[in-house]
C-alpha cells in the first residue's frame, strides 16, 4: 500500500532521481577515493568547474524569479515559486567568490578560472535551464537546485582533502560551508515543493530538469576523477 508520503512531490522527485543515484554516487565515489594521496591538480580542476557552475546560480535565479513576477497574476505557482527565489538568491549570493578565495589559497589563479571558457558540460548543465526558464517555466529550475543541494560534500569532507592533499584548511572553505548549509536548504526546498499547487506539466518539467542535471553533474565529476590534471 502507498503511503501519503510517497505522494507529495518532493517523495516523487526522490523516486525518480533514485534511478540517477547509482551512476551519481560511483562519480562522486571515484573523484573521492580514498588513497594516501590526492593530487592538488584534481582539487584545482575541481575549483575550476565549480566555480564556471556556480556562478550561474544567482542569475539563473534571478531569471527565474523575473519570469515568475511577470506571469504572477494568472500563475498560482509563480507566487511562492518568486518568493521563495528572492529568498535562496541572497543565501548563495557571493559563493563563486568563496571558490575562487579557496583557488587562490590552493596556489590556482583566480583570474584564470574567471576569465576562461566553461566547459561544454557546464555550459549544459546551465544552459538548459536558462532555455526551461524563458521558454516553459521556471519552476524547472527548482529540479536543477534539488540535485546540487541534495548532492552536497559531506561533513567529513574538507578535512579529509586538506590531509591528503596538504592543503591549507583555508582552501576548503566552499566545500566546509556546503556541506554544513545545504541540508537545511534542501529541506526548505522540499517543503516548498510539497506547498505549491503543481500540475502534472509541473512534475514533468521538475522531473525532466533534476534527471538531466543528475546526468550532467555525473559525467563532470566522471571526468574529473579521470582527468590527469588541470581544468576541462
Amino acid at each position: 500500500m502507498t503511503s501519503a508520503r510517497t505522494t507529495t512531490p518532493s517523495a516523487a522527485l526522490d523516486i525518480k532521481l533514485a534511478l540517477a543515484a547509482p551512476a551519481l554516487g560511483a562519480a562522486f565515489a571515484a573523484l573521492w577515493r580514498p588513497g594516501a594521496a590526492f593530487p592538488r591538480t584534481r582539487y584545482l580542476a575541481y575549483l575550476h568547474e565549480m566555480h564556471a557552475l556556480i556562478r550561474a546560480s544567482v542569475p539563473l535565479m534571478e531569471r527565474a524569479a523575473l519570469r515568475c513576477a511577470r506571469t504572477a497574476p494568472g500563475d498560482p505557482v509563480a507566487g511562492p515559486l518568486g518568493s521563495y527565489l528572492e529568498r535562496h538568491i541572497e543565501e548563495e549570493r557571493g559563493h563563486d567568490a568563496w571558490l575562487l578565495e579557496d583557488l587562490a589559497v590552493a596556489g590556482g589563479d583566480p583570474a584564470h578560472a574567471a576569465g576562461r571558457l566553461p566547459s561544454p558540460v557546464v555550459a549544459e548543465l546551465a544552459g538548459a535551464q536558462y532555455y526551461w526558464i524563458e521558454h516553459h517555466h521556471p519552476v524547472a529550475l527548482l529540479g536543477y537546485i534539488r540535485v546540487l543541494e541534495g548532492n552536497a560534500p559531506m561533513p567529513w569532507l574538507a578535512d579529509r582533502l586538506a590531509a591528503r592533499t596538504g592543503l591549507p584548511a583555508a582552501a576548503f572553505r566552499t566545500v566546509r560551508a556546503h556541506a554544513e548549509l545545504d541540508g537545511g536548504h534542501l529541506a526548505d526546498l522540499d517543503a516548498l515543493l510539497d506547498s505549491l499547487p503543481l500540475t502534472p506539466a509541473h512534475r514533468t518539467a521538475l522531473a525532466v530538469s533534476a534527471l538531466r542535471t543528475a546526468d550532467g553533474i555525473t559525467r563532470l565529476f566522471s571526468y574529473l576523477a579521470t582527468a590527469p590534471g588541470g581544468p576541462l
